[in-house]
Formats: C-alpha cells, sequence, structure tokens
C-alpha cells in the first residue's frame, strides 16, 4: 500500500512513526509549509482513510495525529527509513498527558528547522530524535545500574560556504509539572553519563561510554521551558538558575554546559536570537551555539 502514496504522504507517515504525535499545523511547517491548511488536512486524512493514522480524540484534543500498528508495519517496511525503534502511543496516551510533553518537544525541533530554512543550513524533519536512552551505571551505594532517557537529542548542520560544522544538543522539555529540584537531580545524572565507564573486556582500557556514540564530544544540555503563562516561566527560570548556581557540583563542572530558554522565544525569535541564559554565566544572553552576537 505504501508504494502507492504519494512522496509527501511518505514523509508525513514516517514523521509521525518518528516524532509520535505531531497536529495538523507542524504537519503543515514540517512537510508542507508551501501549501494550504486545507491541503495537508485532505493529505493528513487520506492516510487515516488507509488506516495508517489515526486523530486523537480527548476534550481538549484537536488535529493531534498518531501513526497506527498499521502505519508503523508501512514505515518498517521502508528500506531507507530515518527511525529504527518502535514506540506507539495508544489511542488514550495519545490523547492524555504523553500529548502536550510531545508537541513542545516537536515545537522545538519545528523552531531549528524554521532557521535551517532561513539560513541555508541542513536540519530536517527527521533530525531530532526522541527518548535516547544512556546507560549511567549505578549510583553510590547501589549495585543496579540506571538509564539517564533524554526527552530528545537534537543534530544540526550549520554550513559556511563549503564548510559544514555538526552541532548537537541533548533537549530536556520542562512544562512545569515537577518541582524545579528534579531538574536539578536529572543535571546531576548528567554529569554521570559523561564520567560513566563500563568494565572493559579483560586487557582493555576503561573509556567513557559516551564517547562511541558522540565521539566529535558529548552534547551541551538544552532546557527549555514551555506550558505554563510567561510570568509563571520566567520565575522558573530564575529558580533553576539560582539553585544551578548554589551548587558548587554543577557550577564548577566546566564540562557540563547548560543553556536555558523559553518556548515561546524560540518560536517567535528562532534559536540563533539572543534568548539563550547559560545556566553557569546566567549575566547575558546568547544564541545557541552560545555566541554573544546573536540576533537581538
Amino acid at each position: 500500500m505504501i508504494g502507492r502514496l504519494p512522496t509527501a504522504a511518505v514523509e508525513v507517515l514516517e514523521s509521525l512513526y518518528c516524532h509520535r504525535l505531531l497536529t495538523t499545523v507542524q504537519v503543515q511547517q514540517m512537510h508542507t509549509p508551501d501549501a494550504t491548511r486545507r491541503w495537508t488536512l485532505r493529505l493528513l486524512r487520506a492516510l487515516a482513510g488507509h488506516e495508517l493514522i489515526d486523530v486523537a480524540r480527548g476534550p481538549r484534543t484537536i488535529g493531534v495525529w498518531f501513526v497506527t500498528e498499521q502505519g508503523a508495519e508501512a514505515v518498517e517496511q521502508l528500506p531507507d527509513r530515518v527511525e529504527s525503534r518502535r514506540k506507539l502511543l495508544t489511542p488514550a496516551q495519545a490523547a492524555g498527558q504523553l500529548q502536550a510533553h510531545t508537541l513542545a518537544v516537536n515545537d522545538v525541533g519545528i523552531a531549528y528547522l524554521g532557521a535551517a530554512r532561513e539560513r541555508g543550513d541542513e536540519f530536517g524533519a527527521f533530525s531530532w530524535r526522541h527518548e535516547i536512552a544512556h546507560p549511567i551505571g549505578a549510583p553510590a551505594g547501589r549495585k543496579a545500574g540506571e538509564q539517564l532517557i533524554v526527552d530528545a537529542l537534537i543534530t544540526y548542520l550549520e554550513t559556511d560556504g563549503e564548510q559544514v560544522t555538526r552541532h548537537q544538543r541533548f533537549l530536556e522539555l520542562d512544562r512545569g509539572t515537577l518541582p524545579v529540584e528534579a531538574l536539578i537531580d536529572k543535571l546531576h545524572r548528567y554529569q554521570r553519563l559523561r564520567t560513566y565507564a563500563p568494565e572493559p573486556p579483560r586487557g582493555g582500557e576503561r573509556v567513557e561510554a559516551w564517547r562511541s556514540w558522540y565521539p566529535a564530544g558529548l552534547p551541551d544540555v538544552q532546557i527549555v521551558l514551555a506550558g505554563k503563562p510567561r510570568p509563571q516561566l520566567e520565575r522558573r527560570l530564575r529558580l533553576l538558575l539560582a539553585l544551578y548556581v548554589a551548587e558548587a557540583e554543577l557550577k564548577d563542572d566546566r564540562q557540563l554546559r547548560v543553556h536555558v530558554a523559553l518556548l515561546e522565544d524560540l518560536q517567535t525569535r528562532g534559536p540563533f536570537a539572543k534568548v539563550w541564559l547559560r545556566a553557569e554565566n546566567p549575566s547575558r544572553r546568547v544564541d545557541w551555539l552560545a555566541r554573544p552576537g546573536g540576533k537581538s
């Protein structure tokens, strides 16, 4: 069946497979920016007519799409699909508490996508991956190992003439549903990711695990705040930065680089604007590459 679908429909189907939940507006921003909303909706309804995708239903849910089991099987027949993992949402999950968080993560990716189109860089609909698991070993006093689940990994190729620079960032999307201290605790887990080195084979050298996944260097951490009125988000941001600075173990760690921004600013001004605060030095705003000369 998938072989009979137009190219745009196949891309949208694979995008829903990778990104789990997308609104009609998000699909248009990602895949059909030059088409009308009505045309995009017609494409989505055609996929739904083939039972490859479905729309989440709930009291606050309008036009949120997700891939079905049949749709996932169709994507997995693609020989060159981007994502090899499968994590499907049930209709109840698609309409439930996971929805707002997943859509906000995708909004961050779309903000980078818009910037790349404007600048001529390389960043597409499949340039961010959700929920990347990393082993971080056992905490002190325990034997069982743990994992750090990163909300998303962003990979952006910045182009300058013939020169291409690859940038990667870990994304933590915070909607204010947990205490700020939970974010601080997760940053300590990022420290454990940097230092965790599994037991090597006999006679081998002990090497940090992350080096095999990120040979160019461990990505910086981006915390994006969303889900509340702006005054509440700004208070939460100030509290987060104050707690971070008060934690000497974090503040003095020169290898853990943390940047914080509001989703609203990313969407309206873009990641290359000076909308980011560096947690270890929040006195000035920078762009997402920590360049103080970004757009105002």
